[in-house]
């Protein structure tokens, strides 16, 4: 038996989420249908995290356990034939039994982009919110600031999070001016429900004037959902990478 490692990138749009659901098109069950059919066994496939129906990914990570003799370097060149054009298997790696690709995960990386165009652009849809209004990028990274460190997050992770636990540790929030918008680029030991949109749509209130970045150390110490801003829509949210060693900084 061996265990291996994929990374893949997948737009989310047209799928219903990473976790398999029966009757749903989901970046699980069509990974797990295609690595069935070329091994042979019922494989499962395990991944870093559950992204919603709409969300995407860069560096996704997940793994899967085989007895199939196929040398590992061959998997990302059959895949790519056999799964759809909206999923790419960038690499993989036949790794330790001991990995795990949620719980040996350290931290991950998540972006969500904005389109701020008065005109939304065609060919970013599917990846961007379209907001084509002014913004205070230095407020935005102000407020952005104060997520830093160790903190319950019971405030922006939506009231369906079922976890005990809402403290996670925030190493980096950073606001970033992109040809036609901006993003928001956040890195974590681990992410509530939500988590991410809520944040965008909190530092999005900033930046319009609607809330001062004071205003984010208040919301985090309340712990209630209703005082955050909104969640932000599932399509400007990209997992960007997933690290397997303690967080250092970029």
């Amino acid at each position: 038996m061996r265990k291996i490692k994929l990374v893949i990138a997948y737009d989310g749009t047209d799928f219903s989420g990473f976790q398999a659901q029966p009757g749903e098109r989901t970046i699980q069950g069509t990974l797990e249908e295609a690595l069935s059919a070329l091994t042979g066994e019922e494989i499962r496939i395990y991944g870093s995290g559950r992204t919603d129906a709409g969300v995407h990914a860069l560096g996704q990570v997940c793994h899967f356990s085989t007895s199939s003799p196929i040398p590992v370097e061959k998997y990302p060149y059959i895949l790519r034939r056999m799964l759809p054009r909206d999923i790419v298997v960038i690499s993989c790696a036949e790794v330790d039994f001991d990995f795990h690709a949620r719980k040996s995960a350290y931290w991950k990386t998540y972006r969500y982009q904005i389109d701020t165009n008065p005109v939304p652009d065609l060919f970013m849809r599917r990846f961007r919110t379209h907001l084509p209004f002014p913004v205070d990028l230095s407020s935005m990274q102000a407020a952005a600031d104060r997520f830093l460190g160790t903190h319950d997050f019971t405030s922006f992770c939506s009231t369906k999070t079922f976890v005990t636990d809402k403290v996670r540790t925030i190493y980096q929030c950073r606001v970033k001016q992109e040809s036609g918008g901006f993003s928001i680029e956040v890195t974590g030991s681990g992410f509530l429900y939500n988590m991410v949109r809520i944040i965008a749509g909190t530092l999005y209130e900033v930046g319009r004037g609607q809330r001062s970045a004071g205003d984010i150390s208040d919301i985090l110490a309340e712990r209630d959902r209703t005082l955050a801003g909104p969640t932000f829509p599932p399509e400007g949210l990209l997992l960007v990478e997933v690290g397997y060693q303690p967080w250092e900084g970029i």
